[in-house]
């Protein structure tokens, strides 16, 4: 009788030591699901905000056009630096330096472009008076801001995963069910040295 009653109690604490195990194991992976999830999600919103800038390209450089047309290598420029910033596609699951990286140098090909854009627009005053150009000029300064936010919040959002999936007991489950750690945004190489500016 007691032998039995002590099988009970070994098979109770084996149930319920499983119970907890399973209850643990699926509380993680759900949230490392969330958590990866929100990584995509918050990813998908930066891609947004540049393509919203890429949409506002195409107005502003038919709007220079007609100003400048003589600009036409710059023009050109911006046109051909936008195709391939918008040809370059980072799956969200393979969020990995190169791939941020490959992404990011065709963003800061159109960028230089812009910029060089804005430098030929300030030999035509006519141009800068334009309603429409100056219109156009302020949602692309306001899509920039909007690009750095976004920017800032993947980074917020992949720190917050990796640092789930890497804490301890969490990182064995992490590696059990293949959870990776995602990369960041980085600050472009230089761009901590200021620049020299000369009159």
């Amino acid at each position: 009788m007691k032998s039995i009653k002590k099988s009970w109690i070994i098979i109770g604490v084996i149930v319920i030591a499983g119970l907890l195990l399973y209850s643990s194991i699926k509380g993680t992976y759900n949230n490392m699901v969330s958590l990866d999830e929100g990584v995509t999600s918050q990813w998908a919103q930066v891609e947004n905000v540049y393509q919203r800038r890429a949409d506002l390209i195409p107005n502003l450089v038919a709007t220079v056009k007609g100003y400048a047309e003589h600009e036409r290598e710059t023009l050109e420029g911006v046109i051909e630096a936008r195709s391939k910033a918008t040809s370059v596609t980072i799956d969200p699951t393979n969020l990995n330096a190169a791939s941020i990286q490959q992404f990011q140098a065709a963003q800061d090909g159109l960028s230089s472009a812009l910029s060089k854009l804005m430098v030929v627009v300030e030999r035509y005053p006519d141009l800068k008076a334009n309603q429409n150009f100056m219109e156009l000029q302020t949602q692309l300064e306001r899509t920039e801001n909007r690009i750095a936010v976004e920017r800032r919040t993947f980074n917020s959002t992949a720190q917050n995963y990796n640092t789930y999936i890497r804490s301890f007991p969490k990182n064995i489950y992490a590696g059990m069910f293949g959870f990776e750690k995602k990369d960041y945004f980085a600050a472009q190489v230089g761009a901590e040295k200021a620049p020299e500016v000369e009159f």
